[in-house]
């Protein structure tokens, strides 16, 4: 009773210091010496902050989101290429083991169990809006392991966030269920918390709430509390000046040069942002996760093998992190905002204001910082490329580019649980903060800052609604109110330099834009010895074709919305040059590496090729000319003439296409292409293919691992034949068309696959389907499942040439990559294709009527991995037959060089052959792009 009693007293001491609705939170709670298990006594004041009765509180056990596979958590951290809680073990869980929940002398029980991670209380009584209810709170939690979210238990120390049961201020419904993601979304807010510690010996605490005495808490709290508990006493900087009083605690260690460089540049940070947003909290916590979340892009040392390049200075670096860091946290603390529905608010703020920081003492700093000055052999190779020309104040428009130009861009206000991690920094934060800066450079920035700091402060303690601050920008500026509406779509926005005329003194300038949203455009003139003169041109709704004058001057270049300062769709068609021979058009440049586009020039892109075919044409010499650039476009071309050393013939390859982007489609891209090639097959016989396809890719969630296409092709082939060739009657030309559909879900766990596809010509017409399944049933372990099924509608071939294959591929529309495309002896002549039948065994024969296979291929010991294939084949004129093999696969390089050693299979026991070495088989795949793809995959 004296406990209950002493509570109370401390809770009405604590609603008496903020405002009268506020909840209030009063916690003890108990770490045990293992520091695997949290005791919590607690005691809740709710206030209903809905307009209508609530017959059920929510509260949210987001401990629980860690303990069965089957949570949202669990979830995401797959697509995020991480399985370590879906493998955990039992005591590395986080659960909820126990829960009493009391109002007074009443005992309530949740509606729902205990292990999930919303608990709805039902009341005794409606709690009308305005009233509060206090419940009393016991249970017990099994922290998780800290690798998982940053968050829990560790050997050295305990990270606490998100554990607490506390209500859902952002659901007063209380009808929709919230779970957690691990995306640092806020949960509480507008609370008086008062907690109390009970430590194992010689261990501190340090948090984001004031610190009244040894352990103890107490405070109001915007945001929601953390707490870092260590056997080490963790470092401070203290800031006080005559304007600032704030101190900035960590939850990790501080190199003495980067201490040193903090105490500098803390202070510096503290004053711009003090300027830009208005007062600083008195106290800021920044953890490790916060620190790795949200340092700045881009600016880490380039680490190969034993070198290292560094970009930036250490100092620069501490600088460059530790503004984002502590910009993103004092506006986590100023303002309440659903980060679910409302991320781009403060994301894009933290952007606009790094960009500000940026102009102010980088103006000129590079992309690469010094990394272009480094030398190599006397000389600056990266000088090169356009990329060491780029400001670094160009990452924000570039990291918009990259991601639309692959038409994987979201919308920014898409709900952020949905954002891929790589939009989670283009889109929320680059773009929006683009806008923001756009506007402000338009309407003035002390304009646009002088409205943030009023619409901070108005809504000082409660939730903010993010598009009444983008309607008070429009109240100052008509012009800003395009914003509204590029929130609920996706920018595709493009200002377009038509051409100019002279008349007088002056310039005509023709503008064309492709939207009806009246948005301003940024026009500038350049003379030749970079003079420029800026000019905002007022656009109207509904009109996309307009005409500035400007002074002609000496005016060498006029440019749109130079330095990427709008978040275009193309920025390849903003330059114009009024003089020269180039005038009223772009300039050429050629390039010898793929590079960062420069949008100022037609650019080709000129690289040397050399491949190696065998014995036919021995080592191939040639040029690729192609203008695709790191950023894709939509109009491609690659050309690449070869000289053979083999035959001292020009061979080669070339391809052109176009692809339609529509940005919101069931459709991602739909692609129409044209290409051909000349190589050699065989001893002085050489092929000659031409093809028309077609490819559509359909719409995929960024966060989604499920593609799906469709694809179209047409093709002619023509052979150059040996005698012995021609005297079987082998093909010389034919004509093959296929169309196809394939299906991948690449999710880390469960990876598969579907494809079906018909191929047909003059002489056949077949149908083929694959389905594929990859299991990964312990960490790195995986077992690999592979049906096949091949049937000929029709076949009435000449020969063998069309058939399916057992154990090889007959590539005859030259679609494989084999080292040896007619080898029949030799190490080329063992490359493995998973394809047809897929086979590993060297079983003769092949297929002209239908054949099902079965692959199966099983992790058992590191890179070795056991496989087995079973088959069933039939020939015209023959009976059915049924073939396997099995044997031992090492993984060399796992899904690029693989190696296999049959071992029994229906030729009987292999290694006993006398030709074994033979036998083995190989798969090499030389493919930078799926490296790449494989690389990024958690990223979108």
């Amino acid at each position: 009773m004296k406990k209950v009693i002493s509570i109370c007293l401390i809770l009405f001491v604590g609603v008496a210091e903020v405002a009268a609705q506020s909840d209030s939170i009063y916690i003890e709670a108990k770490l045990s010496p293992d520091k695997k298990t949290l005791s919590v006594n607690q005691e809740l004041v709710y206030y209903n902050h809905s307009e209508k009765d609530l017959q059920t509180i929510k509260l949210l056990s987001w401990v629980s989101a860690y303990k069965k596979r089957g949570t949202s958590l669990v979830y995401r951290k797959l697509e995020d290429r991480n399985n370590d809680l879906h493998f955990a073990k039992p005591d590395q869980i986080g659960n909820l083991l126990s829960l009493s929940i009391r109002n007074g002398d009443h005992e309530l029980l949740p509606a729902n169990k205990i292990s999930e991670e919303n608990l709805f209380i039902p009341l005794a009584s409606p709690l009308k809006p305005g009233e509060s209810v206090q419940l009393q709170l016991q249970y017990q939690l099994q922290l998780p392991d800290r690798k998982f979210t940053d968050y829990g238990t560790s050997d050295q120390n305990v990270a606490l966030k998100y554990f607490f049961i506390v209500p859902d201020h952002f659901d007063p419904d209380n009808i929709s269920k919230r779970n957690y993601h691990d995306i640092e979304e806020s949960v509480n807010f507008n609370t008086y918390w008062t907690i109390n510690f009970d430590l194992p010996v010689n261990y501190f605490i340090e948090s984001n709430l004031p610190q009244v005495q040894m352990n103890s808490f107490k405070g109001y709290l915007d945001s929601d509390p953390e707490f870092m508990i260590s056997q080490y006493e963790y470092p401070s900087i203290k800031i006080k000046t005559e304007e600032i009083d704030t101190e900035i605690k960590f939850g990790y260690n501080l190199k003495p040069e980067e201490k040193q460089n903090l105490e500098f540049y803390l202070p510096l940070h503290l004053k711009f942002l003090q300027e830009k947003i208005g007062s600083i909290p008195q106290k800021i916590f920044i953890s490790d996760k916060f620190k790795g979340k949200e340092d700045f892009f881009g600016n880490n040392d380039i680490k190969f093998w034993k070198f290292k390049f560094q970009l930036f200075t250490d100092a620069e670096k501490t600088d460059q992190d530790y503004f984002g860091i502590i910009t993103k946290k004092i506006l986590d603390e100023k303002i309440i905002a659903d980060k679910q529905n409302d991320h781009w608010f403060k994301n894009g703020l933290k952007s606009y204001l790094e960009i500000q920081y940026l102009k102010k003492f980088y103006n000129e700093a590079m992309l690469l910082g010094k990394l272009p000055e480094a030398k190599i052999f006397g000389i600056k190779p990266l000088k090169l490329f356009h990329a060491s020309e780029v400001k670094l104040l160009d990452r924000y428009g570039l990291a918009y580019q990259y991601i639309m130009s692959q038409n994987l861009d979201q919308k920014i206000d898409e709900k952020f649980a949905a954002l891929s991690n790589f939009n989670d920094m283009a889109i929320s934060s680059f773009e929006t903060g683009t806008l923001f800066n756009y506007t402000a450079d338009k309407m003035g920035t002390e304009h646009f800052e002088l409205i943030l700091k009023q619409y901070i402060d108005k809504n000082t303690h409660q939730q903010t609604k993010p598009r009444d601050f983008l309607q008070e920008l429009t109240l100052k500026d008509h012009s800003a109110g395009y914003l509204s509406g590029f929130l609920n779509q996706k920018n595709r926005v493009n200002f377009k330099l038509r051409k100019f005329r002279k008349e007088g003194d002056s310039l005509n300038v023709k503008i064309f834009k492709n939207t009806n949203e009246a948005i301003p455009v940024k026009l500038e003139s350049q003379s030749k010895n970079e003079q420029k003169q800026s000019y905002w041109v007022e656009t109207k709704e509904a009109e996309k074709r307009m005409t500035v004058s400007i002074p002609a001057l000496d005016t060498y270049k006029i440019t749109l919305n130079d330095d990427y300062i709008f978040p275009e769709s193309n920025y390849r068609d903003n330059f114009l040059y009024a003089k020269g021979f180039f005038s009223n058009m772009k300039k050429i440049k050629i390039k010898l590496i793929k590079d960062i586009p420069n949008p100022e020039f037609n650019e080709i892109y000129l690289n040397p090729r050399v491949r190696f075919n065998n014995t036919y044409d021995k080592f191939l010499f040639g040029i690729n000319f192609k203008n695709q650039s790191f950023f894709d476009q939509k109009f491609l071309y690659s050309i690449t003439p070869m000289y053979s050393s083999g035959t001292g013939k020009l061979t080669g390859s070339g391809t052109v296409s176009y692809s339609f982007l529509p940005a919101e489609s069931i459709i991602r891209s739909l692609t129409f292409g044209v290409n051909g090639s000349y190589f050699h097959y065989d001893y002085d016989l050489a092929y000659r293919k031409a093809s028309v396809f077609s490819n559509i890719n359909f719409r995929k969630n960024p966060r989604s691992t499920v593609s799906r296409g469709i694809a179209v092709s047409y093709n002619f082939l023509e052979r150059d034949l040996s005698p012995a060739m021609i005297a079987r009657k082998d093909y010389d030309k034919y004509n093959l068309w296929s169309i196809g559909y394939g299906y991948t879900d690449n999710q880390m766990i469960h990876e598969k696959s579907l494809s079906v596809s018909t191929q047909w010509m003059e002489d056949f017409n077949k149908v083929t389907a694959e389905g594929y399944y990859r299991w990964e049933f312990a960490p790195k372990q995986k077992l690999s499942l592979r049906l096949f099924a091949g049937y000929f509608i029709r076949n009435e071939t000449r020969n063998n040439t069309f058939n399916y294959g057992i154990s090889r591929v007959s590539n005859y529309a030259f679609s494989y990559n084999l080292l040896g495309e007619s080898a029949t002896g030799g190490i080329l002549s063992q490359q493995y294709i998973l394809a047809d039948g897929g086979f590993k065994s060297f079983i003769p024969g092949t297929v002209n009527q239908w054949i099902t296979s079965f692959n199966v291929d099983s992790s058992v010991w590191k890179i070795f991995h056991v496989y087995a294939d079973v088959g069933i084949y039939k020939n015209k004129n023959a009976p059915t037959q049924f073939i396997w093999d099995s044997g031992i696969k090492v993984r060399v390089i796992p899904d690029f060089l693989e190696v296999y050693f049959p071992i029994q299979s229906s030729l009987g026991f292999e290694p006993s052959f006398k030709d074994y070495a033979k036998r083995i088989r190989y798969t090499l795949v030389l493919n930078l792009g799926a490296v790449i793809n494989a690389a990024r995959r958690g990223w979108y």
